[in-house]
């Protein structure tokens, strides 16, 4: 959500399909040994007092001016519900990435503070309906080609937040670490932190039936949009020809509202050249509208892990994931965990497979998500010291592996435990994909 563009200001010289194709097979996997690790941390942003009350556009404003004076290492955006966003630089290490973003955030929940505004980690806010705070070309063509598909759009741009994990894309040769391996486990293990991580049950104040309501909002957007491709041995040519045939969101102008062009694919566009030629710099802003739960981005961008509670939460999942795809061992253990979930997903991309639904409806209740958990938890606990994690770092993920995965529980099931209207009742919402 935070890939903008300013406009459209480079030369524009035309691209063909071919070109085009080539392009994004020359970007999206950048193979060589995994190095490097990011996390973009999303929060909603609620009163501190009363998280129950609307922060005001003036406020937030405010707020956001103060921040801007803030020096961080990571890179702050506004999203367009007025949750913020921290984008870490690439670490070499997990607990390099810790204290960074540590660090970051404790200057701007200070900022925050003493303005009555404060950090909220859930995966989609429980109490306020989507309302835009950012009015941008970019934003406004969004919500016109969201709005197609239904509410869900406009609940995703701002009423979300999640913790994504970039790790490097792997090694060119085959292996636990080569990128075939990893692309493939991103997509399964992915359901596995989805159940894990769920924290996100209601909206409107009243359960919606699912764990993860934001996970359940991707699917509603669609499979051209929010969606993966099929997957093979070419992860390359997959992605590539998802690419070029997913639809596009918008057509820039230097100046006036975007066109929302209707079921024109990028493809269809080098062919028809209207209304212009497509550019190489279309094709790079059409990457960033294309919001599948796995992301190639020269590395592997993992997007389906809700925000998590607490002003730490989100190192458990940033934690997990880096031990599960940088440790060998571990990523082998993970691997062979996760190989008998495949079989549920009936060959169908993610999200919009059977799997991905039970992660996201049911969280670790599910059984067999939960063995997988327990097995994943603990091979990533065995691989933190390892990769050089603290012991404060390992003691959070033994504590949530004690208080959730052993449990068959997720933070969401803490939000439908609580007496104060959360919990199931006759006024449960059930909303379907």
């Amino acid at each position: 959500m935070s890939d903008s563009v300013a406009g459209c200001t480079r030369p524009r010289t035309a691209v063909t399909e071919a070109e085009a194709e080539a392009l994004v097979r020359g970007i999206c996997f950048k193979t060589g040994p995994p190095r490097r690790l990011g996390v973009e941390v999303e929060w909603l942003v609620h009163e501190l007092r009363n998280p129950r009350l609307p922060v005001t556009s003036r406020r937030l404003e405010a707020a956001y001016s103060a921040l801007r004076t803030v020096p961080l290492s990571s890179a702050l955006t506004v999203e367009p519900g007025g949750q913020l966003e921290l984008s870490s630089p690439p670490a070499t290490s997990l607990m390099e990435c810790v204290a960074t973003v540590s660090a970051d955030l404790d200057a701007v929940r200070a900022v925050l503070r003493e303005r009555g505004l404060t950090l909220v980690g859930l995966g989609h806010d429980p109490w306020h309906a989507p309302r835009r705070f950012l009015r941008r070309p970019r934003y406004d063509a969004m919500e016109a080609c969201l709005d197609r598909t239904g509410p869900a759009g406009r609940a995703m741009m701002c009423t979300s937040a999640s913790v994504q994990v970039c790790v490097d894309a792997g090694y060119e040769e085959p292996g636990p670490l080569g990128h075939v391996r990893r692309w493939w486990l991103a997509h399964h293990l992915g359901a596995v932190l989805v159940a894990s991580f769920a924290n996100s049950p209601l909206a409107g104040g009243l359960p919606t039936g699912w764990r993860s309501t934001r996970q359940l909002r991707w699917t509603q957007i669609g499979a051209a949009r929010a969606g993966g491709p099929p997957l093979d041995t070419d992860p390359r040519g997959t992605w590539a020809r998802h690419v070029l045939d997913a639809p596009v969101m918008c057509v820039r102008r230097d100046g006036g509202p975007w066109d929302v062009p209707d079921g024109l694919t990028f493809r269809r566009w080098t062919r028809s050249r209207t209304p212009r030629a497509p550019t190489g710099d279309d094709l790079d802003y059409h990457l960033t509208t294309l919001f599948p739960p796995v992301r190639p981005r020269g590395h592997l961008e993992l997007r389906m892990i809700d925000a998590q509670p607490g002003d730490d939460g989100w190192i458990v999942p940033l934690a997990v994931t880096a031990a599960l795809f940088d440790d060998p061992e571990a990523t082998e253990t993970a691997y062979r965990c996760v190989k008998p979930l495949a079989e549920r997903t009936l060959d169908l991309p993610a999200p919009h497979n059977p799997l991905w639904r039970d992660a996201a409806r049911h969280g670790l209740a599910d059984r067999e998500l939960r063995d997988a958990a327990v097995v994943c938890f603990t091979a990533a606990l065995a691989a933190l010291p390892r990769l050089g994690a603290t012991a404060d770092v390992t003691a959070a993920v033994s504590a949530y592996l004690d208080r959730y995965v052993l449990r068959g529980r997720c933070p969401a099931d803490d939000l439908l435990d609580r007496p104060d209207g959360a919990s199931r009742g006759p006024h449960r919402r059930d909303f379907r994909p």
